[in-house]
């Protein structure tokens, strides 16, 4: 057999051993390249950053590329487990490990951390101090309540009293977050940044949402690791988001396109103008079937003459909402997210949630 078929059938050998079989960095299975400075197997997509380190991370394509002998035998000495037991060492329990579906960010700066600054061997313990801190403070560019301009805003964050504030001039914050029911996610396609966030959370029962970037994705990624350590799983919450049309109550009125949000910590189904509102309209508390809740597809007969057709029928307690969607695969998504909120059972803070919106809409 000739060299490089033999080495080739060697790492292909090594690619389906335990920890081998995943990516190193995200966890996507089957990788099919790998890092011959680092020793370890990594997928397409976070191969992309390791070929952005050259100094530190060369990559090749274990398929395609030519592997000579001494690469392969430095291969077989290393491997996912024993480069990640020695990388990540010292990774904090607060800190958010990127799997295979989060964003480019996430994933980017977790290499970056891992093997450029090596934040996690136990060699330099200082860059995790900022963590550690009571305060986090720093600059973000923030979009206008009413408009589509972003302003620089300073923001701080406390674990003092489990807040976030940010100012517009001077020591007044213009507004001061209670911790206790926020949700960030990265949204660079919506706020159209690569490094865009949302913060969402909720003032009297509704939900409020800024809109922030920073131009350095290292500085994004360090203010959403500090909320890390005060909000664990803060990317999590919201299971499905997208335009639907909306009737009203008597289900004559006229459908209205609206961007909608469905929450799985607070069961909300909140929606909004447009995706990049601050406040939201208005929201339906999501249920469980034993309590009354049920959601079906329909095909509305005021909906046969426009363009969106898919109709979603939702059963509350009190109402009957019905909704539109442009595709099919979208309505059998949002069907599909309903279902999942209402097959979780309800906790206390849900049944007080479910009775405050009863009342604000009394």
């Amino acid at each position: 057999m000739a060299s490089s078929e033999r080495n080739k059938k060697i790492l292909l050998d090594m690619v389906k051993q335990p920890s081998n079989d995943h990516c190193a960095d995200c966890g996507a299975p089957d990788p099919d390249w790998a890092s011959y400075r680092l020793g370890v197997f990594v997928c397409v997509n976070c191969s992309g950053t390791h070929r952005d380190l050259p100094d530190i991370s060369r990559i090749k394509s274990i398929h395609l590329d030519f592997w000579d002998d001494s690469l392969v035998e430095f291969m077989k000495t290393k491997g996912n487990a024993a480069s990640n037991a020695f990388f990540e060492k010292c990774v904090p329990a607060y800190y958010y490990r990127p799997q295979q579906h989060d964003c480019v960010i996430l994933k980017d700066q977790w290499i970056r951390a891992k093997y450029e600054r090596r934040e996690f061997t136990g060699e330099k313990q200082f860059l995790q101090q900022v963590y550690s801190a009571d305060l986090y403070e720093g600059i973000l560019w923030k979009k206008g309540k009413d408009n589509k301009q972003f302003l620089k805003r300073r923001f701080v964050l406390s674990k003092t009293d489990f807040t976030l504030r940010y100012f517009t001039k001077g020591d007044k914050p213009k507004a001061v977050i209670s911790m206790k029911n926020i949700d960030v996610v990265f949204q660079p396609e919506k706020i159209d940044h690569a490094h865009g966030l949302q913060i969402s959370y909720l003032e009297e029962e509704r939900t409020r949402n800024l809109f922030v970037y920073h131009d350095k994705s290292l500085e994004i990624v360090s203010c959403t690791t500090f909320l890390g350590v005060l909000v664990p799983l803060i990317t999590r919450s919201n299971i499905k988001e997208g335009y639907m049309e909306k009737t009203g109550p008597t289900q004559w009125e006229p459908f209205k396109k609206r961007w909608f949000i469905l929450n799985l910590s607070d069961r909300k189904l909140s929606y909004f103008k447009t995706s990049v509102d601050a406040l939201e309209l208005g929201a339906v508390f999501i249920g469980t079937e034993a309590h009354g809740y049920s959601v079906r597809e329909c095909q509305p007969k005021q909906a046969r003459g426009g363009r969106w057709k898919f109709g979603v029928t939702l059963d509350t307690p009190g109402r009957q909402f019905v909704f539109l969607c442009d595709q099919e695969e979208d309505q059998r998504e949002w069907i599909e997210a309903l279902k999942e909120v209402m097959a979780q059972p309800m906790l206390l803070q849900h049944y007080n949630t479910e009775a405050n919106m009863r009342r604000m809409k009394k």
